[in-house]
């Protein structure tokens, strides 16, 4: 598993309200994403980022995803381009399956 950290710069407008009416607009394009175990989409009004976290089965499955219209497509919505971030991710606790997994993408 992978877990990728994606984070852009927030135009001064945008607040924790329009972040959430952005994020909500987007969110259907990665229902059923082959690939994307689980995304979190993030807000920090102090730093002015927004961005998501995302669980995915391999770096394959989210750099097939992160091609350069997605890059364009992150840039016209939020006014900046995206900073990617990878991380293996070999543990999973889930509290809401009430189990550890030791590998989701099986």
């Amino acid at each position: 598993m992978i877990t990728a950290l994606v984070r852009f710069k927030l135009p001064a407008d945008v607040d924790a309200s329009k972040a959430a009416e952005l994020f909500q607009g987007s969110a259907p394009k990665y229902q059923g994403l082959p690939g994307l175990i689980r995304k979190y989409y993030l807000f920090d009004a102090e730093s002015r980022t927004g961005g998501g976290c995302y669980l995915w089965e391999s770096r394959e499955a989210a750099e097939r995803v992160y091609n350069a219209q997605w890059r364009q497509m992150i840039a016209d919505r939020y006014g900046a381009a995206p900073e990617i971030s990878y991380f293996e991710t070999p543990v999973v606790v889930d509290n809401t399956l009430g189990k550890t997994i030791l590998d989701a993408a099986e």
